[in-house]
């Protein structure tokens, strides 16, 4: 026996500080989670939480923009508004962490920013794209603000008719008027 300890694997560790990550700041948001509590329910230490990600900030940013980059980089832009609704209103979804990371963070000026930037503007450039408006921005944070809201009543204050309605039903009516905002005048 030569008293080596085993290899870790990182990929398997920074991918477990990621998720326990992302349900801590879902129930308690930024500030009241910790480092220690993180790692500990990774089953990890500290130290690595600190070398893959160099700060609580930074593994933050990267649990907010894991989902919307999965999201943005699997399918087109034109797909974008009806993958990220049927993301939320899946039956297995876990939308709801991303949504309540959001509202429980916002009160941390450093959590606001980095949920602005990674949320809001990767989104909003995507939404914008689709759209030759001179007001595309608007347009697209309205489609945003639009989906976010359908998160927040499907999920964390949950709201008949929504909170039961079909899926296919939700997405129908919301692409018929997310088109109009979007449309292209060529």
């Amino acid at each position: 026996m030569t008293g080596r300890r085993p290899r870790r694997d990182a990929a398997a560790t920074r991918q477990a500080l990621l998720d326990a990550a992302e349900v801590l700041f879902a129930e308690r948001g930024f500030d009241r989670t910790t480092v220690r509590e993180i790692a500990r329910q990774a089953d990890t230490n500290q130290a690595l939480l600190f070398r893959y990600f160099g700060s609580k900030d930074a593994l933050f940013e990267a649990v907010v923009a894991r989902r919307g980059r999965q999201r943005l980089a699997k399918g087109a832009p034109e797909t974008l508004v009806e993958d990220t609704l049927r993301g939320i209103l899946a039956p297995e979804s876990t939308a709801h962490h991303s949504l309540e990371t959001l509202l429980r963070s916002t009160g941390n000026d450093n959590a606001a920013a980095t949920i602005r930037r990674e949320v809001g503007e990767e989104y909003s450039h995507a939404l914008a794209a689709l759209t030759d408006a001179p007001n595309a921005d608007l347009r697209a944070d309205l489609v945003l603000a639009w989906i976010l809201g359908i998160g927040l009543l499907r999920h964390i204050a949950p709201k008949d008719p929504l909170t039961d309605a079909d899926p296919d039903e939700v997405v129908d009516l919301v692409l018929a008027s997310v088109r109009s905002l979007l449309e292209r005048s060529n």
